[in-house]
């Protein structure tokens, strides 16, 4: 049988008023997961830039290619002017004086842009966005022939040495002496890529 006293002893303890805590731990949570998700993509951005700015010095490194073909067509074609400078053709025939390479602690971008236009021969913008623009240097201190006091860096001339009676049958070599130029092409792509490739050719 219940009693009043009872009663009172059964009855539920009216709720506590809520304080927000919850919410507030919500919200930081929230805002963390935020920053994390923004910087997320941040750095999925910039892997992208990254990977889109190597992928566009790798095509300008590939598009100097056309530069050293065009560069040595060029010697072939014109082996008869190859003494003396040659104007708007970027050719020059004493590319061993050292006006003719960048100084020290300069960089080649740097030695590039002093350079007058008429050193550099410059093509047309290929599918890429690349520009190719190409010198060559004669490897001679000075202008002219290169048995006339040019001073140039060349190949040794080959032969076969004599006097031990085992090479009495063997033929001497006949290779002249070849004269080395040196072709520095520069390409300059999109996203402000700029690349240098060098070879040294003989003819």
């Amino acid at each position: 049988m219940l009693t009043k006293s009872n009663l009172r002893e059964q009855s539920v303890a009216p709720p506590h008023a809520q304080k927000g805590v919850v919410l507030f731990i919500a919200l930081i949570v929230l805002v963390v997961m935020t920053l994390g998700g923004i910087a997320l993509i941040r750095s999925t951005d910039l892997t992208n830039i990254i990977a889109g700015n190597l992928a566009f010095r790798q095509a300008a490194t590939h598009s100097g290619d056309t530069g050293i073909e065009t560069a040595f067509a060029w010697l072939q074609a014109n082996s008869g002017l190859l003494t003396n400078d040659v104007a708007n053709a970027g050719y020059s025939a004493n590319g061993n004086n050292p006006s003719r390479s960048p100084a020290a602690g300069q960089t080649w971008d740097a030695y590039w842009n002093s350079l007058p236009a008429s050193r550099i021969r410059t093509l047309a913008t290929d599918a890429s966005g690349n520009t190719v623009s190409f010198i060559i240097d004669r490897m001679c201190a000075n202008a002219g022939a290169t048995t006339g006091g040019a001073n140039c860096s060349a190949s040794v001339v080959a032969s076969v040495a004599g006097g031990a009676a085992e090479e009495g049958g063997e033929i001497a070599l006949t290779a002249p002496s070849a004269t080395y130029y040196r072709i520095t092409v520069r390409i300059a792509g999109p996203r402000n890529t700029v690349s240098f490739v060098q070879a040294m050719v003989t003819i």
